[in-house]
């Protein structure tokens, strides 16, 4: 059986640096906020371009963090908008709602699966404070275009980047460097992940980072003194040391989920099967291979009794869980279409071509 993600064949590639890094951590006798932390917030900063990199407990903090802390600041109130993609994991949305604002779901284009520019217009009023564009399934969610909008209606530019470190425009700025902040995920699966949970924020806004480490910090900038009502959410000292490893490496894993990618857009052959848009190679780091089919269940079905697993990435869109059951009325095509026919294929620096080529083969024999 050919495993959707082998988690445990990708740490097994940097065993060794990673077990000694652990082990300097653990020695180190510091847990929480040590050097670890700051040495790699150093270095993904570096990495990813920008002049601050904040570390946090997971993706969706990171989310939270940035717009609690434009809040703080005087940025954003209470009631006041932010647009975002309507077809996004659900922590993009959950991060507006906790913080009181309100996310106003924007419809993704069919052949890009991103934010459809030419929508955005149509959505912004007077309230409407900032845009939170997502580099879904690791592909550039960015333009000129829509820097430039946010420019002229005076918006923030948030980038979810949990699923596209690494990936570049085409005068190669990295995503999660192109808005004015930018949230990341270390989940376990992603492109760049810990052996737990973890995440980042990224900016060049210094007053923006010393707000969102204050507020990761129970709202303190000194101990016992509380500025903010914040909360607790830090990266820890083991999982920091695992991900400085992982961070060294992660251009040669995404150079060979673009050498698998590559294999399936020049080999699948199915007129059942719809397959993502090309872009330029440095603007998708694969974090997921979607393809498209109106019969996906069956799909799924018969790639599983070939020895393929796969996974749906989203079973359900945001405007039909129960959670925001208010907009479960809502008619959201383009979105709706997307979930109801999306298939994820496995990808990962770890899968082999004779893999690959068991994954094409019964991609093209389905019918």
């Amino acid at each position: 059986m050919i495993e959707f993600l082998p988690l445990g064949k990708i740490t097994e590639k940097y065993s060794d640096e990673i077990h000694r890094a652990v082990l300097r951590a653990v020695d180190s006798g510091w847990y929480l906020l040590g050097s670890e932390v700051s040495a790699f917030e150093r270095e993904y900063a570096d990495y990813i371009g920008t002049r601050n990199c904040v570390g946090c407990a997971n993706g969706l903090d990171a989310l939270w963090l940035i717009l609690r802390a434009y809040m703080e600041l005087g940025v954003m109130a209470p009631g006041d908008e932010v647009l975002v993609p309507a077809n996004t994991y659900i922590a993009s949305v959950l991060a507006i709602s906790d913080n009181g604002l309100k996310p106003v779901l924007v419809e993704p284009k069919w052949s890009t699966l991103e934010i459809d520019e030419d929508e955005l217009e149509k959505h912004i009023t007077p309230r409407t404070k900032a845009l939170m564009t997502v580099h879904l399934y690791g592909r550039l969610s960015w333009s000129p275009r829509m820097a430039e909008i946010c420019r002229r209606y005076g918006l923030k530019l948030i980038e979810d980047n949990a699923q596209a470190h690494g990936c570049e425009t085409l005068n190669g700025r990295r995503t999660g460097s192109l808005g004015d902040a930018a949230a990341h995920s270390f989940y376990p699966g992603k492109n760049l992940g810990a052996l737990g949970d973890g995440g980042a924020v990224t900016t060049d806004d210094g007053t923006l980072a010393e707000t969102v480490r204050a507020l990761a910090n129970y709202g303190s900038t000194q101990k016992y003194v509380f500025r903010y009502r914040g909360r607790n959410s830090r990266l820890d000292e083991i999982q920091a040391a695992i991900l400085r490893v992982k961070l060294a490496h992660l251009d040669e894993d995404n150079s060979a989920r673009k050498r698998i990618a590559a294999m399936y857009m020049d080999s699948i052959s199915n007129p059942l099967v719809s397959m993502p848009q090309r872009l330029p190679e440095q603007s998708n780091v694969w974090h997921l291979f979607p393809v498209f089919c109106e019969r996906r269940d069956e799909l799924q079905e018969f790639l599983k009794e070939k020895g393929v697993r796969t996974l749906i990435h989203y079973p359900i869109p945001p405007h039909k869980q129960q959670c925001y059951e208010e907009w479960n009325g809502m008619s959201l095509p383009v979105t709706e279409k997307i979930h109801a026919q999306e298939l994820s294929l496995p990808i990962s620096p770890v899968l082999t071509d004779s893999e690959a080529s068991q994954i094409i083969e019964s991609v093209c024999e389905f019918e």
